[in-house]
């Protein structure tokens, strides 16, 4: 299966709120490695690299609204970009 890396800068109530440890959870349970991170305007980068189905699912598991699995925070809006694997190794929260 083909390996891609997603840069997702996710929008909304996602700082502060356990949005960075339930991603790094959903993550490492998927086999994807790469980062969470906070930044200055209220959102939070997400990186991840890994086998593109993977990688797509925890696409999906952002975006979709909290259920039994609670994603803490409000995600109001997702943009993602798609870019060459540069190796990236394990998974942490920024």
């Amino acid at each position: 299966m083909a390996r891609i890396r997603l840069t997702a800068f996710v929008h909304g109530n996602v700082q502060g709120v356990g949005f960075r440890w339930w991603t790094r959870s959903r993550a490492l349970e998927l086999g994807l490695a790469g980062h969470a991170t906070n930044l200055a305007d209220g959102r939070v980068c997400v990186v991840a690299e890994g086998d593109a189905g993977d990688v797509e699912k925890l696409l999906e598991l952002i975006r979709e609204q909290p259920s039994s699995r609670s994603r803490p925070g409000c995600v109001d809006l997702v943009v993602e970009q798609y870019g060459d694997v540069r190796g990236e190794r394990g998974f942490e929260e920024r």
